[in-house]
């Protein structure tokens, strides 16, 4: 089961990161993590099966609650284009597979994972209800790797 104790972070779609983090970082009082990206970005989706995108990401350093800004193509489910804001709540879990099979059959649509589903999903995937709350399912393994890369951030606001 998830426990809401291990939700970590507050995704949100950007059209711009580095102008997002420049109007929300002293504005809210956070520093950002040196932000990554990449050209190679796996992802499965029901439309498109496993395919590379492009993303630009950071987040901010100080928690529990983490804020995410994540910009990615448009037509992606990290699309800040057309519908920026927040997206998806992020939870640390321990299976990846047993809790998106478990929040399928309560009727979740998988809308996109690291992996195909038949390739074990990966280290995360994104399921939504009807209701609409996107929730992002992300292993718990990667914990020290978040940790790391929070704890490398220089103090910038911007």
């Amino acid at each position: 089961m998830i426990d809401l104790g291990d939700a970590f972070h507050i995704g949100v779609r950007v059209a711009d990161l580095d102008a997002a983090m420049s109007e929300m970082g002293a504005a809210l009082g956070v520093t950002w993590a040196a932000p990554q990206e990449s050209d190679t970005q796996s992802v499965w989706t029901p439309a498109e099966g496993e395919h590379q995108v492009r993303l630009r990401y950071t987040y901010s350093v100080e928690g529990p609650q983490h804020i995410e800004l994540v910009e990615g193509p448009p037509g992606s489910v990290w699309d800040g284009h057309q519908r920026p804001g927040a997206h998806h709540m992020g939870v640390w879990v321990d299976h990846i597979a047993a809790e998106t099979e478990r929040l399928q059959h309560a009727g979740w649509e998988l809308v996109a994972a690291y992996r195909a589903p038949e390739n074990g999903y990966g280290f995360f995937t994104y399921l939504q209800p009807r209701s609409g709350l996107i929730v992002e399912l992300v292993d718990r393994a990667l914990l020290a790797h978040f940790t790391a890369w929070w704890a490398a951030a220089d103090g910038r606001q911007t």
